[in-house]
């Protein structure tokens, strides 16, 4: 017989045995009921949650500029009303 058929046959047969093995069947309960499990859970994506930090960068931002601008319009109303001096 030849070696290399010898160990083709032997890793044949092995492969055959982790296929059909209890640990093989447990695995795919396993993953199916994480599946199940999850399904199940309010979860988002990886995408959603990519997509809502850029919607929060955007808005803090967006935030930060009006702040400056809210800021800038109280100190031009306050010299405005700021009473001059008397002459």
């Amino acid at each position: 017989m030849n070696p290399t058929s010898f160990l083709d046959q032997i890793s044949g047969k092995l492969s055959e045995i982790a296929a059909n093995s209890p640990a093989r069947d447990i695995e795919k309960n396993v993953r199916a009921l994480a599946t199940s499990a999850f399904s199940r859970l309010d979860l988002v994506t990886r995408e959603e949650f990519d997509l809502q930090a850029e919607m929060l960068v955007r808005a803090r931002d967006q935030l930060a500029a009006l702040e400056v601008r809210v800021a800038e319009l109280e100190a031009a109303l306050a010299q405005r009303e700021a009473p001059g001096p008397k002459g």
